[in-house]
């Protein structure tokens, strides 16, 4: 039955535009939200890896074209529409955010202008609401136009209904009578276990027919968007209700800790996608793993493993623990070993990286390359089976193939004023402890003795040699010894 259901909502969800309704959805993304004790607005706190809003939208997305989203916008509405304006949805701005139904009012004019086409349908979803799935946003619009109401809301039961309003259906079908919130319920009504979800499909003629009978006579003295199951039921409107099978993907985020447990709700959902997919992850409630990421498979993730934001690992690799990348692309069979972190990088095939590497934006590891112990890396193009396994900075540089950095490389690229390129060509070995200081260039195939510290260019096959010549003076420490104990002496 489960596998029959979720086939059916794939067609629907594949179904030719021409064929649906013309819908409208409105995402609520107006609130506070005071319960967080933030100066942040509650939809840009982020879950799984990005705002809660980005979520709602791309979910959005999969069902209407991001021109037929509005995302209703008050609180901090300009940081709001910054935050997801590379999505391509409206905006309206809810000046005074006077409850949800004022936020539908607010919106009449964007819904009903005459520049867009005429909306059969208004789906409401709540910008802080990040687990709805396309398939079950579908599914309430599908129930609305095959039961012709003028709303549909999307409804679940909870174990604990505390705080929700309930839905009081009429009869045993799936007509509503009315919604009734936690404060205004009776004893009988608080036994209900069936919740509104805040979700909802409207008939957009009726909607903005009756929209302004809706009243303010509440404690908060707010327009509800609730309120209008009882304004239809007294037009003699048809309300009908839907249950979601998953009561968690209706959940919001009012508190931290509501926050929290969504978030590892998400991660846990995208290690079960990843584990579907042939990637290993040892302990999976350990790792954070963002809903962008994408992982190939056959690659181990071993435990407290985090992979943020877009990152991209290839097939056949190893992530070991305590590895941070963000945002990073890793090719195929690669090894990242103990405690690396990389971030805005590449990684080509077959690299080997750590214990311990440090990758900052702009690193591009060639094929097969290794970054060991405690090496930094930033800006800079380290060729195909290049080597640098110990203890050494390289910012700004580009090396080629081939090379062999010593532990304790550094290349010098910042002036104090200006940053300056290193180039090393192919070939090239550069002793331990060396000192480069750009710009400066060194020839293919060239040798740099240890402790050098180069200031001008190598050419090709040369050895350089940049340090004092050793001398020794025999006894020199003894005395010094002497002299330190007589002093010693004198002053006590």
């Amino acid at each position: 039955m489960a596998k029959s259901s979720q086939t059916r909502a794939k067609s629907s969800l594949s179904r030719p535009l021409r064929s649906r309704p013309a819908i409208a959805v409105v995402i609520m993304a107006a609130g506070k939200g005071t319960r967080l004790k933030s100066k942040h607005p509650k939809v840009l706190h982020d879950i799984g890896g990005k705002p809660i809003l980005a979520h709602v939208i791309a979910t959005a997305k999969k069902v209407v074209p991001a021109d037929d989203i509005f995302v209703i916008v008050g609180h901090e509405a300009e940081r709001v529409r910054k935050a997801v304006a590379d999505t391509g949805v409206n905006f309206v701005l809810q000046a005074d955010q006077r409850g949800t139904g004022h936020a539908l009012m607010v919106a009449r004019e964007a819904l009903l202008s005459g520049a867009r086409q005429k909306y059969d349908q208004v789906i409401v979803l709540s910008g802080d609401a990040p687990l709805i799935t396309a398939e079950t946003i579908q599914k309430v619009s599908d129930f609305h136009s095959a039961q012709k109401a003028s709303m549909t809301l999307l409804s679940a039961d909870l174990d604990n209904p505390y705080g929700y309003g309930r839905v009081i259906r009429k009869g045993k079908g799936a007509e509503v009578q009315a919604i009734v919130e936690e404060k205004s319920a009776t004893p009988r009504q608080r036994k209900i276990r069936e919740i509104n979800s805040g979700f909802y499909a409207f008939a957009a003629p009726a909607l903005y027919e009756h929209i302004d009978r809706l009243s303010t006579a509440n404690p908060h003295g707010e327009y509800y968007l609730t309120d209008m199951a009882g304004v239809f039921h007294r037009a003699r409107k048809k309300v009908v209700t839907i249950r979601t099978a998953d009561a968690g993907e209706v959940l919001g985020s009012n508190t931290r800790a509501e926050m929290m447990m969504l978030d590892a709700r998400m991660r846990l959902a995208k290690c079960r996608e990843l584990l579907d997919q042939g990637v290993t992850i040892f302990y999976p409630h350990t790792c954070v793993i963002d809903s962008d990421v994408e992982v190939g498979a056959d690659t181990v993730i071993e435990p407290f493993v985090q992979l943020l934001g877009k990152t991209k690992i290839g097939a056949d690799c190893r992530i070991r623990s305590y590895s941070v990348i963000g945002n990073s692309l890793v090719g195929d069979r690669v090894t990242v070993r103990h405690g690396t972190i990389m971030e805005d990088s590449s990684v080509g095939a077959d690299a080997v990286l750590g214990p311990y590497s440090h990758l900052r934006p702009g690193s591009e590891i060639g094929e097969g390359a290794h970054v060991g112990n405690f090496v930094e890396t930033k800006k800079i193009k380290l060729g195909r089976g290049s080597k640098a396994n110990h203890l050494s900075y390289l910012g700004d540089a580009e090396i080629g193939e081939g090379v062999n950095i010593g532990a304790g490389t550094i290349t010098c690229n910042y002036d104090g004023v200006n940053k300056h390129k290193t180039t090393i060509e192919d070939g090239v070995f550069v002793g331990s402890d060396s000192t480069l200081v750009a710009p400066v260039k060194i020839g293919r195939g060239a040798y740099v003795a240890a402790a050098s510290c180069i200031t001008e260019d190598v050419p090709e096959d040369a050895l350089a040699l940049g340090r004092a010549r050793q001398s020794v003076k025999e006894g020199w420490a003894r005395a010094k010894r002497e002299a330190q104990k007589k002093e010693k002496a004198k002053s006590s």
